[in-house]
């Protein structure tokens, strides 16, 4: 039997940003992405964007560095390894949850 105990779900992932910021990370081509990136690819405001990666940084998933470009301030962040198990963890536990199929009818 599935394990459909609310608990058991990630809490820092289920905030749609949050889970969406993760998953552009997971998957960008480039290890570090600068803010505006994320922001743009998450179709957020500044302080939405500000807020989620800041929650995400203090659970571990994510890795932030700030640097001067020229004479730029820029922010980039990274995907840790525990935030990419954490985004698996959460896949999986989803998956569980949906009931097992041996194909569909076409």
């Amino acid at each position: 039997m599935a394990d459909y105990d609310h608990s058991a779900i990630d809490e820092v992932l289920q905030g749609r940003v949050r889970l969406a910021i993760v998953a552009f990370l997971a998957g960008a081509r480039e290890a570090c992405v600068d803010f505006t990136t994320i922001r743009d690819a998450t179709k957020t405001t500044d302080g939405n964007a500000s807020v989620h990666l800041r929650k995400l940084e203090e659970a571990g998933y994510v890795a932030m560095e700030k640097r001067f470009v020229g004479r730029k301030p820029q922010t980039t962040y990274t995907l840790t390894e525990k935030g990419r198990q954490a985004l698996l963890d959460y896949v999986n536990h989803l998956e569980a949850l949906l009931p097992a199929t041996t194909g569909r009818p076409g």
